[in-house]
């Protein structure tokens, strides 16, 4: 799972930093972080997929949403178990500080 994770964060990661660094042309002297760049790469993008380049960027924010909300249906559906039992301890907790401050209410002159 730990694998999972990181196969599936590290590319996340250095997409949205490559973004948002050239984006706002932070270039720190490297030329793939250039806002010339990411023009580039877009411009590639848009006539490889015949679409406009603006309009690829909110296709992979939308993309990289859908993917994370599979990923964590997947670590949800295989740690439901101990998400049951945490849930399950937690309303029990909950019950029993209500009857204590019932049964300290019930005593109080």
């Amino acid at each position: 799972m730990k694998w999972f994770l990181i196969l599936w964060a590290g590319p996340v990661l250095l997409l949205t930093s490559w973004y948002g660094l050239s984006y706002y042309d932070m270039s720190f002297g490297f030329f793939m972080l250039t806002r010339q760049t990411h023009d580039l790469v877009f411009q590639i993008y848009g006539h490889v997929l015949g679409i406009p380049p603006e309009t690829i960027p909110p296709l992979v924010a939308r993309a990289i949403a859908f993917d994370s909300l599979i990923v964590f249906a997947i670590i949800g559906f295989r740690k439901r178990r101990q998400i049951a039992a945490w849930w399950r301890q937690r309303q029990a907790s909950r019950e029993e500080i209500s009857l204590r401050s019932e049964e300290s209410l019930s005593r109080a002159p």
